[in-house]
């Protein structure tokens, strides 16, 4: 017989197999929200692709080669954005089908949830990623490998920075419903402009560079910049990524635990998706 704790684990991996299955059949059933996946990366990076040629055009030096970087960095954002809002889209589609109230009484454990989330949205990511490398290197030439194999991990902090800002994100809808709904799309668009996606640090003003310098993302551009430059990447700057990460992953989960308890406590878990 199985030891209880073996028989436990058992359990909560059957669990996340089953709504991570849940999230992947709603694709299946609606070629419209697969549409929607893949269809706002791809017109983005057709937009930026062709203002990139045209920068290239009339630029010359090794200044042009920089330009192809935009590229790249556009890429590597849409991997932050996909893994924030697999989070928080997942929750919302519960409470627009009214269907959060039986995840909450359901015999699921929040961790089992989150972690079928970020499942899920490492599958988004790594399909809309794929598809992006491809159209980038057969309409502009792009190559990810100027960045380097460095990129995946890069990679992967951006993506566990999205899952970071969509825990914290959740635990606000949770609290609030329908009108936080909006930060799904406002928190990230508003984290942006302070990551550096498409220009160094040194560029911001005085003001906004400490507020950059506070986001992991910003040194993960930055680090993808020194690597197309210099090659590699000081150990430092890799500290500082990992340490930032870790860092608002706790915070984000402490809010989505807080905005939980809090929403039970004043009886707006029992509201969500009735409003």
């Amino acid at each position: 017989m199985s030891p209880p704790r073996t028989q436990t684990l058992h359990a909560s991996l059957q669990r996340i197999e089953a709504l991570f299955e849940r999230y992947v059949v709603l694709h299946r059933r609606s070629l419209i929200r697969t549409f929607d996946i893949v269809f706002w990366p791809v017109i983005d990076l057709l937009v930026w692709g062709f203002i990139t040629l045209y920068l290239q055009r009339v630029t010359e030096g090794p200044t042009a080669r920089l330009f192809i970087f935009l590229i790249g960095a556009l890429i590597a954002w849409d991997i932050h954005y996909r893994g924030q809002q697999a989070v928080t889209i997942s929750l919302m589609e519960e409470i627009w089908t009214r269907n959060i109230i039986n995840i909450l009484i359901a015999p699921i454990r929040l961790w089992e949830w989150v972690t079928a989330t970020f499942l899920y949205g490492a599958l988004k990511v790594g399909i809309v990623t794929v598809l992006l490398i491809l159209i980038a290197h057969a309409l502009y030439a792009f190559n990810i490998m100027r960045v380097g194999w460095a990129f995946i991990p890069l990679a992967a902090n951006l993506l566990l920075f999205g899952w970071a800002v969509g825990v914290g994100t959740a635990g606000l809808l949770l609290r609030f419903g329908y009108a936080a709904e909006a930060l799904i799309w406002g928190i990230p668009i508003l984290i942006q402009p302070f990551s550096c996606v498409f220009y160094p640090l040194s560029v911001l003003p005085a003001w906004a560079q400490p507020l950059a310098r506070a986001l992991p993302s910003t040194y993960v551009f930055e680090a993808m910049r020194t690597l197309l430059w210099e090659g590699s990447v000081p150990w430092t700057m890799w500290l500082l990524i990992l340490g930032l990460n870790a860092l608002y992953f706790l915070l984000g989960c402490a809010v989505f635990v807080w905005m939980l308890h809090r929403a039970r406590a004043t009886g707006r878990l029992g509201h969500l998706g009735q409003d």
